[in-house]
């Protein structure tokens, strides 16, 4: 990501941020619109997942200037989602909703280079998710115990 990206993403989630559950609905009304059959991984009552999201999006935000600081967090995140039931194509539609549910929440202020800054993001975070849920838990559990 680049400085200006960085810059983006950050204005940008900060004017979302003072309406997150707003946004956390668009995101998981969009998704499961895309994809109805992801309804089933979600607990019926939304709104500990709702507020989950929300959290997470805004440590990764507020970290963007180290995101190489997240990446074990975020493969660890990966895993426990493999656990839950999800598969790597479930990512791309993931995407697709937090994007659409960004460009919606900022209206008119949405533009191009805020699509390409955030899919940056998400593509980063997305491949440390499926990196983690694809490491087998021996090759974790020895990566863990070299460095401790």
């Amino acid at each position: 990501m680049t400085p200006r990206q960085i810059e983006l993403v950050k204005t940008s989630f900060a004017k979302i941020a003072p309406y997150k559950e707003q946004a956390a609905e668009l995101l998981y009304c969009r998704l499961f619109e895309l994809d109805p059959s992801l309804r089933l991984l979600f607990p019926s009552d939304m709104t500990e997942q709702k507020q989950k999201v929300m959290t997470m999006l805004a440590v990764m935000v507020s970290n963007l200037d180290k995101v190489d600081t997240l990446l074990p967090s975020v493969r660890e995140l990966g895993r426990r989602h493999r656990g839950y039931g999800v598969l790597q194509r479930h990512y791309a539609v993931v995407g697709q909703a937090l994007l659409w549910a960004l460009e919606i929440g900022l209206g008119s202020t949405w533009t191009r280079e805020h699509a390409e800054a955030w899919q940056a993001i998400y593509e980063i975070i997305s491949a440390a998710m499926m990196e983690g849920a694809n490491t087998p838990d021996s090759a974790r559990k020895a990566t863990a115990r070299a460095a401790a």
